[in-house]
């Protein structure tokens, strides 16, 4: 076995009131994957931003190619060779991708200043060798779709030669297409003799691109090892301290009369010709492959973007919401995908994101009372197993299944008759997706009504009670959930194309 690129030993690294890594270590090897995994809030977050200078360790060691090095800041990661790939980019939509890929480290005149052609060039030649020749290297970062800008930060890591490249939570936001091209690229990087950090809570595409595993439980490393040799049920064990049987929780409420009735719903651009009925006690799942317009009908169902024509009932009485305000005064509430933009605000802390759409409950007169504040809090986190030092900390500095938590306890505590939830578990790991599964399943027995946009199929067929198949911007097909449904007809329908063809 050859000596590892990277070595991290015994980090530790505190903050106020919790300790994020507790001496964990971790071995990263030239030209293969190694996967950390882990439930939200183990550390893998906190990892990432000591390896890219965000975060100073508080002890430990950190040892590149057999020499130990300090990492304070982002320009030490880079001189260390470390780059990383996030869910969500972090590069500049008004520059061009040329200069995204060498930005800080763009080639220079004999006067100083930058010499233009050279990076354009550079840029070009980086991009065509990772297979890119599509991205035009003056094209603006903002006229890119997230697949493409994802290949930028790798073209970007390419282009200052970094040895160790991190990849924390990539496809998050890809279509199966894409996924497959994304692998592709990891098999050229490892190839290239690049030591790769892959970070996912999808444990197919951790299987199939991993060499390696790492699991971090409550901040601590509890296993690693060679991931071929490893069942998928040892690692969850891992993970969550317990053994995980049974993913989907079963139901025995019984579904009720219809509550919510949709009547040929019609959007200019978005979606046309939508009509479906949510009954009370019921989970209807939303499927469809990506650009299939699933948002874009619950954005229309929140008051969020306005409709051309059709109508909306709820509980018999014809209603027109203009705004999320008066979808929620109706009984209806949403929880986006993007809760980092949409459904947390970061800088105030866990009692208060919960309580905000609640004040009337938590006040009197013009006053609130912080102690009813903490009280309705405290109700909706616990229930939802939320992992957090104290409701007074700042949602911002929560790993982003537990901000979900946050968004989900917030709309459940305005006690409304129907919860739209979309991609309720996109980014969380596999034990938080067995309690937000347990908590749709009580909600639901106790008569609420859920509407759940989900882009995973195992999870839709394990949590609907029926299925609405979207294909571009309309209602291909609604399906029982029953034991003749399986994954295949799912993504035939899906697809749009004819069962009979299939």
């Amino acid at each position: 076995m050859s000596d590892p690129k990277l070595v991290l030993k015994d980090i530790t690294k505190s903050f106020p009131g919790v300790i994020a890594l507790n001496n964990v270590s971790l071995n990263l090897y030239a030209g293969e994957v190694t996967a950390l995994i882990g439930e939200n809030g183990a550390g893998k977050s906190t990892l990432v931003k000591v390896l890219t200078g965000i975060h100073l360790p508080n002890s430990g060691d950190i040892i590149i190619d057999g020499e130990p090095v300090k990492i304070s800041s982002a320009h030490d990661a880079f001189e260390c060779g470390i780059s990383a790939i996030h869910q969500e980019t972090v590069l500049f939509d008004e520059l061009s991708v040329a200069e995204n890929i060498y930005l800080g480290h763009a080639p220079k005149t004999r006067f100083g200043t930058i010499n233009w052609r050279e990076m354009r060039t550079k840029a070009r030649q980086v991009l065509d060798d990772i297979g890119a020749k599509h991205i035009g290297e003056n094209t603006k970062l903002s006229e890119l779709g997230i697949a493409n800008k994802h290949l930028v930060a790798v073209a970007r890591a390419m282009s200052i030669d970094a040895q160790i490249v991190i990849m924390d939570e990539p496809t998050a936001a890809l279509s199966h297409r894409e996924i497959e091209d994304l692998f592709t690229l990891i098999e050229l990087l490892k190839s290239e003799g690049k030591a790769i950090l892959f970070i996912s809570h999808k444990f197919d595409e951790i299987y199939r691109i991993a060499d390696r595993f790492a699991v971090y439980r409550d901040g601590e490393m509890v296993g690693d090892g060679s991931l071929p040799e490893t069942p998928q049920s040892e690692i969850i064990q891992m993970m969550v301290g317990r053994a995980v049987n049974q993913i989907y929780p079963t139901r025995t409420s019984q579904v009720g009369d219809t509550l919510l009735k949709i009547d040929n719903l019609n959007h200019p651009t978005e979606f046309a010709d939508i009509s479906f009925e949510l009954k009370k006690g019921e989970i209807l799942g939303f499927y469809g492959l990506v650009g299939a317009g699933r948002s874009e009908v619950m954005q229309a169902l929140f008051g969020i973007t306005k409709t051309s024509s059709g109508t909306i009932t709820l509980d018999g009485q014809i209603i027109s919401p203009k705004s999320p305000a008066d979808a929620i005064q109706a009984g209806i509430v949403y929880v986006p995908e993007e809760r980092g933009t949409q459904g947390v605000v970061t800088d105030m802390p866990i009692f208060q994101n919960v309580s905000l759409p609640s004040l009337r409950k938590t006040s009197r007169g013009n006053f609130l009372k912080i102690a009813e504040e903490f009280a309705l809090a405290r109700e909706y986190t616990t229930r939802l197993d939320l992992r957090a030092s104290s409701l007074s900390q700042h949602a911002g500095t929560l790993s982003g299944g537990n901000q979900q938590k946050i968004v989900i306890a917030k709309w459940l505590a305005t006690n409304p008759d129907v919860i739209i939830l979309d991609e309720p578990t996109k980014g969380i790991d596999i034990g938080s997706k067995a309690a937000v599964h347990e908590f749709m399943a009580e909600l639901v027995e106790q008569g609420l009504s859920v509407i759940m946009v989900s882009s995973e199929l195992p999870e839709i067929m394990g949590m609907s009670d029926r299925i609405v198949v979207m294909n571009e911007g309309r209602i291909i097909k609604i399906v029982e959930n029953d034991d003749e449904l399986t994954p295949a007809k799912m993504l035939v329908i899906a697809s749009g194309i004819t069962e009979d063809a299939a």
